[in-house]
Order: structure tokens, then C-alpha cells, then sequence
């Protein structure tokens, strides 16, 4: 294919399917039991230096706990999917965790504001970014889900994001018109949020999946922490409610409220003054940093973290006002 115009963004991961193959058929498939603690699972999966995707949408079942034990372990020098980040992002960015940025969707909490600090941290100069929008992330980790090393697609073409990203605008060999090739994405390690799981990692969740399913197949390393563990006889009396499948994942961690304090569909709503907290406090380097070491590195754990916002009863509150909202529905 004759090639047009080309991005002028670093590529940070390497698309080539047969690479990813590699580590791939190192992969253990087996059915055994995977269930870890959060601090564990991140321990070992997670390292200084990889990249890392987080799964949900904004701050739809996203999980802020492990988001929470990478800062608290404090990984460094990542890569970072930056695809649908809000909430995630704003702690990832307190803890300087990434230093590369595939970015889409970041720095705002959509209609709560914008972020001072994930703002502050990637103009600092200490992070390198690459643009790109939501879908060419999507396309991404399509192309690495399929075993492709690109996939084609008509978007950005004619704008300033496809002169920061990493694409390339080539003529199709069938038609001869323009077409955008996204490299396939092959995170290192990526983390998603379901509301089920058995303790082989066959993992259910409801609401719209964005690109989980894709980001499930496409990474190396697979942590799934779930809000409650079901026998696996539940999951085998109705396989086709499983939506990400044993043998694409590494860890299986219970982690209930993993989500707070964004949402998780029909469990628990977000909790909005504890998120606006976030967005007011970080403008104060001092305040901030206090008010990190309450939330988190003075916290064991996700369960401690709840328990000084609030703990079991403002869980259902916030519980009471999901299913109040998912009824009106």
C-alpha cells in the first residue's frame, strides 16, 4: 500500500501479532484457580515499565481499586491507555505512575469538571504523549483482539490528532481511496471490573462492555477483580452470560464496591461529593497531598479506603440510589 501522510506521535507498543504470539503461547490456559488478593495480583502482574489499559467507561466500572494499589505500591514509568479515563486517570496522575500517554479522553470527569492534577502532571514535560481519539483506541484493540497488526478506518483524517498520533493515512490497494491504519494495541497488563466471577476467571458483567471484550483478548496479563465470586456451577448453568472467558485471565480478585466512588451499573451509583472532593482539593499541592496519604497510602486497602468516606452505610446509600435510578429506567 502506498502510504500518504504519516502521524508524527510515538508509537509505544509494538503491533506486530506474531510478537504478541509469542508471549501468548506462554500463556497458561488451564482451568485452575486464580482467586489472589488486589495487593498480590498487582505485585505480580503489575511492574514498573509496562503498559497498562484499565477497562470501564469514564467512571462506569472502572477499577479504582487496583487503580488505588498500583499508586500505593507505587509503580512508575508506565505506559498508559488514556481511553475512556476519567476518575482513573485523576489517581494514576497523583501517584505519576505512567510517563507515556496514548491519549483519547482524559484529563476531564466529563460533566463534573476537569482534572487539575492529571492536567498539571501531562503538561509537567515528564510525560510523553501521543493523540489519539476514543474510536482509534477502540480500532486499536480491535486490530490486537483479530491478530492483526492494523485495521483501517476514515476517521481523523484532515486534523491536528492525526498529526499527533502514530497512524499512518494510506491508498487502499481495492479502491484507491484514503483510509487510516491503526496499529494494534498490546497492553502489558490491563484491569477490568465485572460485577461476577468464578475462581477460574469466567467473568459476567451487565451495561454496555465499550472495549472490554476486545481489551480482554488483546493484553498480555489479565487482572479481573469482581464484586462478588459465584460458583462455577452458576456460571455453567447459563455460559452464554459469560462475557470474558477463563482462560484470558491471570488473577481473580474479590473486591466489592471495586468501582467506588464512580458507578457500577445497577449495584451502586457514584459518589458525586466525594468526586467533586477530588476535583477541589488537588488545586492545593499541600491539601492534596494530605488528603492522598487519608485515601491512600494511609489506607491497607480498598476496604479502608470506604471506611474513612464513609463505610458501610454510605455504600448503601448509594446503593439504594442505583436501584432507585434503575427502576425509573
Amino acid at each position: 500500500m502506498n502510504t500518504v501522510e504519516a502521524g508524527q506521535g510515538v508509537l509505544f507498543t509494538d503491533p506486530d501479532p506474531d510478537k504478541a504470539r509469542q508471549f501468548f503461547r506462554t500463556k497458561n490456559r488451564k482451568m485452575i484457580r486464580k482467586v489472589m488478593e488486589l495487593k498480590d495480583a498487582i505485585e505480580k502482574f503489575v511492574h514498573d515499565g509496562d503498559y497498562l489499559a484499565i477497562g470501564g467507561f469514564g467512571a462506569n466500572r472502572t477499577p479504582m481499586a487496583a487503580c488505588h494499589e498500583i499508586v500505593r505500591q507505587g509503580r512508575k514509568n508506565m505506559g498508559f491507555a488514556g481511553h475512556t479515563a476519567t476518575h482513573d486517570m485523576e489517581v494514576l496522575s497523583a501517584g505519576e505512575v505512567y510517563n507515556r500517554l496514548d491519549v483519547a479522553y482524559v484529563i476531564g470527569l466529563e460533566a463534573r469538571g476537569l482534572s487539575a492534577c492529571s492536567r498539571k502532571y501531562v503538561e509537567s514535560g515528564k510525560v510523553e504523549v501521543t493523540e489519539w481519539t476514543n474510536y482509534s483506541l477502540t480500532a486499536r484493540l480491535k486490530a490486537a483482539a483479530m491478530g492483526v497488526p492494523f485495521v483501517p478506518t476514515r476517521n481523523v483524517m484532515g486534523t491536528d490528532t492525526f498529526k499527533e498520533s502514530a497512524s499512518k493515512i494510506v491508498e487502499c490497494p481495492y479502491t484507491g481511496k484514503k483510509v487510516v491504519l491503526m496499529p494494534a494495541l498490546y497492553p502489558d497488563v490491563s484491569v477490568i471490573h465485572v460485577h461476577e466471577c468464578d475462581v477460574y476467571g469466567n467473568a459476567r458483567f451487565k451495561g454496555i462492555a465499550v472495549s472490554d471484550i476486545d481489551l480482554a483478548n488483546a493484553t498480555k496479563r489479565l487482572i479481573i477483580t469482581t464484586e462478588r465470586l459465584v460458583n462455577h456451577d452458576e456460571i455453567a448453568r447459563d455460559p452464554s452470560s459469560t462475557r470474558i472467558p477463563y482462560f484470558l485471565v491471570d488473577a481473580v480478585c474479590e473486591v466489592p464496591f471495586g468501582a467506588y466512588p464512580g458507578t457500577m451499573p445497577y449495584e451502586y451509583f457514584s459518589d458525586e461529593v466525594h468526586l467533586k472532593e477530588w476535583l477541589a482539593v488537588e488545586k492545593d499541592p499541600d491539601e492534596f497531598k494530605a488528603f492522598l496519604q487519608k485515601n491512600i497510602f494511609g489506607c491497607k486497602d480498598h476496604e479502608g479506603y470506604i471506611a474513612v468516606n464513609g463505610g458501610a452505610k454510605k455504600m448503601r446509600d448509594l446503593r439504594a440510589k442505583e436501584l432507585l435510578l434503575s427502576r425509573e429506567v
